[in-house]
């Protein structure tokens, strides 16, 4: 039966390439890829011969309907983005969607995604947690800090390098100097590098080193307010 095939590609060491996704990209109809540079990189590394066809951000809309449709008329396609899973912060998730509405089958296999590592490494807890991607850049960025300022899971949150300072100061706006964070950058690249501490001390690391590279934020969520606290909190607010 013909299906989509949504095939992860190394976030940086190419040995994170798994067999089956291999297989996957050699044995489909046609391979989707967000970058086709890119992915003929992989391609050669691994020998894969086999046809592209560009699906990113700009243009995944206008498509989506006629990709599924030439899978449930027998084609097998599989998707790529750049790095990682795609659709997590990646063009896929319009094109899954599609499938899923018009009866395809969609098939996700395993593999690298940057936020995993960046969280397990952290040594924040990571029993629950939330993922953020890239918060909004101007309209409504603050209102969504506000609503961030009370979580109690630890969140994951993507940034770029150029934006991480400000982005941190911002940080201790909302969250408090104190709040304990690691900021992940190169996961699984030669200079991968975590920089661990409160948010004031990070700041502090990033503004003497400039970041570079993709980085991705693991923030500790609030702490519990006490129940003494909170019920004096109501009374004052209710005076």
């Amino acid at each position: 039966m013909a299906k989509l095939t949504v095939v992860p590609t190394p976030v940086g060491n190419l040995e994170d390439m798994t067999f089956r996704a291999i297989r996957a990209l050699k044995e489909a109809d046609l391979v989707l890829a967000e970058d086709t540079r890119t992915t003929s990189v992989l391609f050669k590394h691994f020998d894969i011969q086999n046809k592209m066809q560009s699906h990113h951000k700009f243009n995944e809309h206008k498509t989506v309907g006629q990709l599924a449709m030439r899978i449930k008329a027998g084609e097998n396609i599989a998707l790529v983005s750049d790095a990682g899973t795609p659709a997590i912060s990646d063009p896929g998730f319009m094109l899954v969607r599609e499938c899923v509405r018009q009866g395809v089958e969609v098939e996700c296999l395993p593999g690298a995604t940057a936020f995993v590592p960046a969280l397990v490494a952290s040594g924040l807890p990571n029993e629950k947690f939330c993922f953020e991607g890239f918060l909004p850049q101007k309209k409504g960025r603050q209102t969504r800090l506000q609503e961030l300022a009370t979580e109690s899971r630890t969140m994951i949150i993507y940034e770029s390098p150029f934006r991480l300072v400000k982005t941190l100061a911002q940080f201790i706006e909302f969250f408090g100097a104190d709040r304990e964070i690691a900021v992940a950058r190169e996961i699984s690249k030669i200079h991968e590098e975590i920089t661990r501490g409160t948010l004031e001390e990070v700041v502090k690391h990033f503004t003497e080193c400039e970041p570079k590279g993709e980085i991705v934020i693991v923030l500790a969520g609030a702490k519990p307010v006490k129940k003494e606290k909170r019920e004096r909190d109501d009374r004052n607010e209710n005076v």
